[in-house]
């Protein structure tokens, strides 16, 4: 799927002429990263991946003629995300997209409570950090624009991804209010919240997605609604799973949810 040149135009526009890009070494951060470079932004990619980062940057410079920094860096290890601000403060940052994240499934008993707090850092703690950083300094430019990557968990309590479906029911809320306290500044915010995405997720979360949607399939939809709407839900498995349970009370939905999930976690 490939973003229009009326798109591109209205995205570099708004946002240019630099996109900050998280979690940008694969899945939809990768996916979002050649997106911007394809309507000519200039990108800051950062992820733990250097090598996987490289690779980003040489296919999207070779064949977008853009320019790319690459930062490899852990944002769930406690204090690196200062460490990147303090190396981006300079940069002429124009659209902050927070994809960076991953996930845990099983009982949380039984679950690493080191893996949880790291989860909680990097889906929580790092995009608090950097979206306060750059509602300051949006909201002084009077524009610029912040993607949110939520999900379709966010919106009820998970069993089977209970602390996972909780940081993003964090990030979909912080994203809901900036929205309406950036919006005067011009600067705008939106959540995306995809349903199972095929990455690497799947895998460092210990679950089989079974029917998941490509990166390449919710790229687009999320650039598009920027600027647009609040909330996307991106690919067409997204709003089926997402609008099928829209008539059930919340009680209903975590039950159905833990259906769902229990046939997703993989048993360890």
């Amino acid at each position: 799927m490939l973003l229009s040149p009326k798109e591109k135009k209205r995205l570099y526009h708004q946002y240019g002429p630099t996109a900050l890009v998280t979690g940008a070494s694969s899945g939809i951060g990768k996916e979002l990263a050649e997106k911007l470079a394809s309507a000519g932004f200039d990108l800051v990619i950062v992820a733990r991946d250097e090598k996987k980062l490289k690779e980003v940057r040489d296919t999207v410079q070779v064949k977008y003629n853009v320019q790319v920094e690459v930062i490899p860096m852990d944002l769930s290890v406690e204090g690196n995300t200062d460490i990147l601000i303090q190396q981006i403060q300079y940069k002429d940052v124009g659209l902050l997209v927070l994809a960076a994240g991953y996930g845990t499934s099983g009982l949380l008993q039984h679950s690493s409570l080191h893996t949880e707090i790291n989860m909680l850092r990097l889906n929580c703690e790092s995009v608090l950090i950097l979206s306060h950083y750059y509602a300051q300094r949006f909201s002084q430019q009077k524009r610029g624009g912040m993607i949110f990557l939520s999900s379709m968990v966010a919106f009820q309590g998970v069993p089977y991804a209970a602390h996972y479906a909780a940081t993003k029911a964090f990030v979909q809320s912080l994203a809901e209010a900036l929205s309406e306290e950036l919006q005067p500044f011009n600067v705008a915010v939106l959540a995306a919240a995809p349903g199972p995405v095929s990455s690497g997720f799947a895998s460092r979360a210990h679950m089989n997605m079974g029917k998941a949607l490509t990166p390449e399939e919710v790229g687009v939809p999320i650039l598009k609604a920027l600027g647009k709407q609040v909330t996307v839900l991106p690919g067409w498995l997204t709003k089926l799973l997402v609008y099928s349970l829209m008539t059930l009370p919340r009680w209903g939905k975590i039950k159905v949810m833990k259906k769902v999930m229990s046939g997703m976690a993989i048993q360890k």
